[in-house]
């Protein structure tokens, strides 16, 4: 597979590496938007980029008939434009706020946990998270998304950040960045009594990168267009 790195930080030269040990070529390692030529080198476009050139990125890319595995956050309130731009173009677009393998199954125990803990209105939830200081985003895209499934279940009105300024029936959202921390993400229950808390903590980026590459060997293999998220890919087993 032949593969396009849109964003070449410490997370595409970590997909590099990786995609290289699963065999495969990276073709082009951009920090700018990709053209058409370099586009048809290529099988498949994995962007880590950032917020404000993710969406023409994808755009490009989607226009240009290529599949596309969109790692960057902070473009969500583009969905509907590339939505619309996939079914026009009969693309292939997969999004993860996390492509870990670990963090997507620490969102099924996060849905999990909330249909458990619905009933038991004496708990309060609380979610934090912490990353390294080179973050461009705060929350992150992973926390929102935790949030989110929160607010799904019906547990929260709405999520609140920074947690200070959230009101009864807000889920209170705080982040954090420090040094050289890879990624950490806790959500708490509290009562009263008690406090139950699930929690993951990313000790490399190899399990991102890892999941980025599993992504796109997926998308690239799929026969039909569409949207995708990193739920889709986990219906099937995972070739480590």
């Amino acid at each position: 597979m032949k593969i396009l790195l849109s964003g070449y930080g410490k997370m595409g030269k970590t997909i590099e590496r990786i995609a290289s040990n699963r065999k495969h070529e990276v073709v082009h390692k951009l920090n700018s938007t990709p053209t058409g030529p370099q586009l048809q080198e290529v099988d498949v476009v994995v962007d880590f980029s950032t917020p404000d050139a993710a969406f023409i990125n994808a755009k490009t890319v989607i226009e240009s008939k290529k599949p596309i595995v969109m790692g960057t956050t902070g473009w969500r309130s583009y969905y509907d434009n590339i939505e619309e731009l996939v079914k026009q173009n009969n693309g292939k677009f997969l999004y993860a706020a996390n492509f870990s393998i670990g963090v997507n199954l620490f969102f099924r125990l996060n849905q999990e946990l909330a249909k458990l803990m619905h009933p038991y209105q004496g708990y309060k939830p609380y979610l934090h998270e912490t990353h390294h200081t080179e973050k461009l985003d705060a929350p992150s895209g992973t926390a929102i998304h935790l949030a989110e499934e929160l607010v799904d279940k019906k547990l929260v009105n709405n999520w609140k950040y920074p947690s200070k300024k959230a009101n009864a029936g807000e889920l209170p959202v705080d982040a954090h960045r420090q040094e050289d921390v890879k990624g950490i993400h806790e959500l708490s229950y509290e009562s009263d009594i008690d406090c139950i808390s699930i929690k993951h903590e990313a000790k490399t980026r190899d399990g991102f990168a890892l999941g980025a590459v599993i992504a796109a060997e997926w998308l690239y293999q799929q026969q039909n267009t569409g949207v995708y998220t990193m739920q889709d890919v986990l219906q099937e087993p995972i070739k480590y």
